[in-house]
Formats: C-alpha cells, sequence, structure tokens
C-alpha cells in the first residue's frame, strides 16, 4: 500500500472514529457560543414631533411597555433621525399599524382627540396605540384589565398597563428568531367602537 493511500485510510478512520464517540464524551462548547442575540433586545424608535398635546401621554405610554417587556425597547427617536413609529395627532379617531414592527420598518399612530373628547385617557390610548404596532389586536370587548380592549371597557378605565397575556405575546412577537424577520408593513387599525 503506498504511503499516500495509508494516510488516506489511516485518516477515514480516525475521522470515523471521532464521530462514533457517544455524547457523553463529548467536550462541551464554550460559554461564548451562545447562539448570537440570545438576549438581544430590539430597540425601536419613536417620532412624537407630531404628536402635540400628547407628549406626556406618549411618554408615560412608551415606559409602561419599556417597564413590562425586556425583549423589545421603545426609545425616542433623536432630532431629524429616521424612526419606525411615527406617532401624530389628530382630530379623529385613534388608529395605529398592527405590527410588530421591526427595525428599520414603519407604523404610523394617530392618537385621535375624538376619543380624548368622548372621555377616553390619553395615556391609556397611547399604550394601546402603541400595543398595535408591537403586534397586538384589539380584544373587543374587554375588561379594563386588558390594555387591547380599548375603548370597549369604557371612559373610567384609565389602565396603560398590558396584561400577562399581552405581554407574553409581544415577548414572544420579539423573541431570538422573529428578531432577525424583516418588517412586512401591517395594516391599519381604526380603533372605533
Amino acid at each position: 500500500m503506498s504511503r499516500s493511500k495509508w494516510f488516506a485510510a489511516v485518516g477515514t478512520a480516525a475521522a470515523l472514529t471521532v464521530l462514533a464517540v457517544p455524547a457523553a464524551y463529548a467536550v462541551p462548547a464554550p460559554a461564548t457560543a451562545a447562539p448570537t442575540g440570545a438576549s438581544a433586545v430590539t430597540t425601536l424608535y419613536y417620532d412624537d414631533s407630531l404628536a402635540r398635546g400628547w407628549e406626556a401621554a406618549v411618554a408615560a405610554g412608551v415606559a409602561s411597555w419599556n417597564a413590562n417587556t425586556s425583549k423589545v425597547k421603545l426609545a425616542k427617536a433623536g432630532p431629524g433621525a429616521r424612526a419606525e413609529i411615527q406617532i401624530v395627532a389628530t382630530n379623529g379617531w385613534p388608529q395605529a399599524t398592527l405590527g410588530p414592527v421591526r427595525p428599520g420598518g414603519r407604523a404610523r399612530v394617530e392618537l385621535g382627540n375624538q376619543a380624548v373628547a368622548q372621555g377616553h385617557d390619553k395615556t391609556r390610548i397611547a399604550a394601546h396605540e402603541i400595543g398595535h404596532n408591537l403586534g397586538l389586536p384589539d380584544t373587543k370587548p374587554g375588561p379594563c384589565s386588558q390594555l387591547m380592549s380599548g375603548s370597549s371597557a369604557g371612559t373610567g378605565c384609565k389602565n396603560s398597563v398590558p396584561n400577562a397575556a399581552e405581554r407574553a405575546r409581544v415577548e414572544s412577537a420579539y423573541g431570538i428568531r422573529a428578531a432577525t424577520h424583516t418588517h412586512e408593513e401591517g395594516h391599519l387599525l381604526v380603533d372605533a367602537r
């Protein structure tokens, strides 16, 4: 047997031996080999420069989502910076693009003054509409404890905090695999009764 054939045969035998080693003897991967993004947070930027009169409600709605989610965080875009979420004040009924919006994508929130004129809470409206951008549909009719029940909870409802099921759904939407997907434009949800 020629020397090159002998080395090829020995190399093949060694490779087969390595493949046949039971898993119990396998060397674990180093801790640094964890999947990239295992604890990554998706940051979405919003622009509320056209939400005149709603700034405090938007800030409170954003704070509510940031305090209740760990996979996605909302941050105010700097002047002239691109934002995924455009927030504007309108005279109509509140409406928003259904997400989940992704980095580089586009979503819109319209904070309708008509709902405020009817007695609905501004902070709840802002948090609810942002919830649409994060992928949550309406759950009407529903109780005040469900942020996404929107106006069906009545004008006395001031809750702007997502419940456990709403939080879990957003966390799932922005999980490891979902964070790598590209944004697809959602449809506009009008929150009229």
